[in-house]
C-alpha cells in the first residue's frame, strides 16, 4: 500500500504543478475541451439515431407482435447507447491525448525542466510522434477491449461477478489509464511500448495508484477535462521515479530502476522511429 499512496501522490502533485503553472493549465485544458465537444455531439447523435440504427440492424423482429417488439428493440437501444458511452469513456483520454500531442508535450517537458537536469527530446517530427501515438493507443485500446470482453463474461457469475470483477474492471482501466499518460514522458525517452509495459509492471501498485483513482474521476467527462493537464504533469513525474533520475542532473540515481532500467532501451538507430540524436536515458 506504501506504493500506491506514492502513486497517488503523484497524481496530485500533477494537480498541484499545473495549479502553480497557469499558462500550462490553460493550454492543457485545450484538447479535453475539443474532444469533449466532438464526443457530446457524437452521443447526442447517437441518442436520437439510437432508435433507427436498432431497426435498421434487426429488420426481422418487423413482424413481432406488442409488446414483444418494443422491449426487444427498446432494450437494444438503450444497450446501444451505454455502449457508445462506454467507447466515450475508455477512448476520451487516447484522443486527447492525440489531439493535445504538441501541447502536453510541452507540458511534460516544462515538468522536465522544472525538476531539473537535461530534458529529453525524442529527435522524432510531430507527424511521426503523432504517428506513433496513435499506433501506441489503438494497441492499448486493443487490449482493454480484450479485458472487457473477459470481464464482461465473468461479470455473470454469482456474487464475484457483482464484487471481485468491478475491482478488477478499475484495476485494469487504471492501469491502462496510466500507460497512455505516461507515455507523453517516454515517448520522449525513446522507450516503446513494450518496454514502457514492462517498466510499468515493475512498480504494479505505484502505477494503480495513480490511475484508479484517476479512473474514477474519469468517468465524469467535464471533470477529466480539467484533471488532463494534471494527470499529464503526475505521469511526467512519476516516469522520472520509474527511471531513477535524480532532480539536478537528469542522470539515474545510483541502484534505482532495476527492472525499470532494464526496460528502458532506446528506439535505436537504425529503427523505423528511431531518434535523431541518441538517447542520454540509454542503457550504456
Amino acid at each position: 500500500m506504501r506504493d500506491f499512496a506514492r502513486g497517488f501522490g503523484y497524481l496530485l502533485k500533477g494537480q498541484r504543478w499545473v495549479g502553480a503553472h497557469g499558462r500550462q493549465f490553460g493550454i492543457g485544458l485545450l484538447p479535453g475541451l475539443i474532444t469533449l465537444v466532438l464526443y457530446a455531439g457524437a452521443l447526442v447523435g447517437l441518442a436520437f439515431g439510437a432508435d433507427d440504427l436498432v431497426g435498421w440492424a434487426t429488420p426481422f423482429a418487423d413482424d413481432w407482435s406488442s409488446p414483444w417488439l418494443g422491449v426487444f428493440r427498446g432494450t437494444l437501444t438503450v444497450l446501444a447507447f451505454v455502449f457508445g458511452l462506454f467507447l466515450a469513456v475508455i477512448t476520451f483520454t487516447a484522443v486527447t491525448l492525440l489531439i493535445g500531442q504538441p501541447f502536453y508535450e510541452s507540458l511534460s517537458e516544462d515538468v522536465d525542466r522544472s525538476e531539473g537536469g537535461e530534458v529529453p527530446e525524442s529527435g522524432l517530427s510531430l507527424w511521426r510522434d503523432l504517428v506513433i501515438s496513435a499506433r501506441d493507443s489503438l494497441r492499448i485500446l486493443v487490449r482493454v477491449a480484450l479485458y472487457g470482453v473477459l470481464l464482461f463474461a465473468l461479470g455473470f457469475v454469482p456474487v464475484l461477478g457483482q464484487t471481485v470483477v468491478p475491482a478488477i474492471g478499475f484495476c485494469v482501466s487504471g492501469f491502462f489509464l496510466a500507460e497512455e499518460l505516461t507515455a507523453v514522458a517516454l515517448q520522449r525517452r525513446g522507450v516503446e511500448l513494450r518496454q514502457r509495459l514492462v517498466l510499468l509492471r515493475g512498480r504494479r501498485m505505484m502505477v494503480l495508484g495513480f490511475g484508479v483513482p484517476l479512473t474514477l474521476a474519469f468517468l465524469v467527462p467535464f471533470v477529466a477535462v480539467f484533471l488532463m493537464p494534471g494527470a499529464v504533469a503526475g505521469a511526467t513525474l512519476m516516469v522520472r521515479d520509474l527511471l531513477g533520475e535524480s532532480g539536478e542532473s537528469g542522470e539515474r540515481e545510483p541502484g534505482a530502476a532495476s527492472e525499470g532500467a532494464q526496460a528502458q532501451q532506446p528506439h535505436g538507430s537504425g529503427g523505423p522511429y528511431a531518434p535523431q540524436r541518441r538517447n542520454p536515458y540509454a542503457q550504456p
